[in-house]
Formats: structure tokens, C-alpha cells, sequence
């Protein structure tokens, strides 16, 4: 029987330390040879989604220092679709390359540039929460902030400081029904990059909006729409820990959602790391009833043959 899997791939699968493009290129090549296993044996549709916010946060800080009458600054949902583009031309480069070297050319490769509908009423036009592009010390952000005094920034995560913006939760993906039959003739998919392009519905039809949208929530609604059977998240832990770097600290196998819910009320989970890969996999579990794993690139084999991981089930 063939499963239908949306995976969701962390920052440290396309980022490292060194952000040219050369050097991102071959970090996704490292993940496309990690992902190939779970289609190999013809028994999973695989539907890849990804972050964006170093490489948005990025390129926005280009746009800025080019900004000019002639040669104006594109705004956040441009950003959006024009990393889109780029990280999803990185993806079919890598993946193509890992599935020659694998014997598997016959799987084609596709990435959709998608738009992510979210409520123009979301409270968080009105508290930004979004970490983008780079890490600021303290002198660079006391530079960040004279140069652009309406940006908002956070501590994040004990790293730096990061520019935050809105990330409304996803209401719908505009490109879902074109994509099922993608999927369904075994192409393999990369989808809603950077949680997608963040737009408004209107009588006219959509319209951008300055956000970035949630990777993991993104993939959740995906992973609702394309109705897959199961939703892996992929972050640089094997397991999701309670009581996370205590003596006590335990790692958490399958769990159900009511025991979740008693976690994250206990405040278990970070709220800038774990914690929205948590609500999102719970989110695909409540809406559909199917199974949600959060696991490392690195655990991928042992998740296959022995269901590995954080599984969170109804």
C-alpha cells in the first residue's frame, strides 16, 4: 500500500554556517541523498516543504541596500516567492542529482510555487513573532535599530537578536488541488517553501501581505489538504524531550495528544523552537486523525524500520 508523507525540513538542511549559495546547494544535496530512502521502495508519495527565513531575511537586507526611485526594495511577500523559487531550483538540482545516483530517474521533480491564504484579522498583524534573516549581537543591533527604527527585533534562543514579523497561522493553500495529481502520478513535490506566500483573500482574488508564515504550520495544512497519511517534521533532535537538558529529562516515543496537551501546559516546550513544531503536528493529528512523527534528517533510517521518533497519535 502506498503512503502519502508530507515532510517538513528544518533550517539545517539547507543553511550552514556558510551562506553562499554554493555552500547551501550542497548542504540540500546532503538532504536530498537523506530523503531518498523513504522513496525508494515505491511505497510513499513524498511532498517536501522547507524554511526560508535566513535566506528571506537575507535577501531582504539586499533589496534594502539597493533601494532607490529607479530600483526600488520588493516587499516580504515578494521576498517570499523570490526564495521560493530559489531554495526550490536548489531542491530539484539536489534532488535530481540523488536520485540519479540512486538509480531512480524515472521519479520526476517538480517545485510549485505556492500561495498561503491567512485571515487579514490574525492578532499577529499586531505582535510580530516570525524570527527572519540574520543574528545581531549587541552592537549590531543598536545599528539595526538606528537604520530601520520600525523593524521589530527579539532575543532568540540565546543566539542573538533576529528582525521578528507578523506569521499569521495558514487558513488554506491556494495550489492545493493542482498538486494532488502531481502527486498522485508519483512526482516528487517541493511545496509551500518558507510556509508559503502569504496572501489575502479578496472579491478580486488574492492579494500579498507583509508576513512570513509558519514552515511547520504550512506543512501541517498541506499535509491536511493533500490528505496525506502522515506528517514528518524534521528538526536536529531525534526525539522531542520533557524536562529538556535536566537530569530528569526524558524523550518522548509515541505519545497521544492529551498527554501533549498536559506537556505543553506544563510549558515543556520552547515557544521559539519546539513548541510550534509540537502545536503543528498536533494540529495535522486533530484535524485528520492520522499520525504526526517530529525526528532528525540524521534518525530517518531508524524512523523507517522501526517508527522512530516523537510519534504523536489521536
Amino acid at each position: 500500500m502506498v503512503r502519502r508523507m508530507v515532510v517538513a525540513l528544518g533550517g539545517n538542511a539547507i543553511l550552514t554556517d556558510d551562506p553562499t549559495a554554493k555552500a547551501q546547494e550542497k548542504a540540500l544535496e546532503t538532504t536530498a541523498e537523506q530523503l531518498i530512502p523513504l522513496i525508494r521502495n515505491n511505497d510513499v508519495e513524498m511532498v517536501v516543504t522547507h524554511g526560508n527565513g535566513p535566506q528571506v531575511g537575507n535577501l531582504l537586507l539586499q533589496q534594502l541596500a539597493a533601494d532607490s526611485p529607479k530600483n526600488p526594495a520588493m516587499p516580504i511577500d515578494t521576498a517570499v516567492a523570490m526564495t521560493q523559487g530559489q531554495i526550490g531550483f536548489w531542491m530539484g538540482q539536489a534532488f535530481t542529482r540523488a536520485l540519479i545516483k540512486n538509480k531512480m530517474e524515472r521519479v520526476p521533480v517538480i517545485s510549485v510555487v505556492t500561495r498561503t491564504v491567512v485571515d487579514k484579522d490574525d492578532s499577529a498583524f499586531e505582535k510580530p513573532t516570525k524570527p527572519i534573516g540574520p543574528f545581531y549581537d549587541e552592537k549590531g543591533l543598536a545599528e539595526m535599530k538606528a537604520q530601520y527604527p520600525d523593524w521589530t527585533f527579539v532575543e532568540d534562543s540565546g543566539r542573538g537578536y533576529r528582525r521578528v514579523v507578523p506569521s499569521p497561522k495558514p487558513t488554506r493553500i491556494v495550489e492545493a488541488e493542482a498538486i494532488k495529481p502531481l502527486i498522485s502520478s508519483s512526482v516528487l513535490v517541493t511545496v509551500s517553501g518558507g510556509g508559503g506566500i502569504p496572501v489575502i483573500e479578496t472579491q478580486e482574488g488574492y492579494e500579498g501581505v507583509e508576513a512570513v508564515i509558519d514552515k511547520d504550520f504550512s506543512a501541517a495544512k498541506v499535509a491536511e489538504l493533500v490528505e496525506a497519511d502522515n506528517l514528518l517534521i524534521l528538526t536536529a533532535v531525534d526525539n522531542v524531550f520533557v524536562n529538556f537538558n535536566k537530569p530528569n529529562q526524558k524523550k518522548l516515543e509515541t505519545v497521544t495528544m492529551a498527554e501533549m496537551k498536559a506537556y505543553i501546559k506544563e510549558g515543556q516546550f520552547a515557544a521559539g523552537s519546539m513548541l510550534p513544531k509540537v502545536e503543528a503536528a498536533m494540529e495535522f493529528v486533530t484535524r485528520t486523525g492520522r499520525p504526526a512523527t517530529i525526528t532528525s534528517l540524521e534518525n530517518l533510517e531508524d524512523f523507517l524500520n522501526n517508527d522512530s521518533g516523537t510519534k504523536i497519535i489521536p
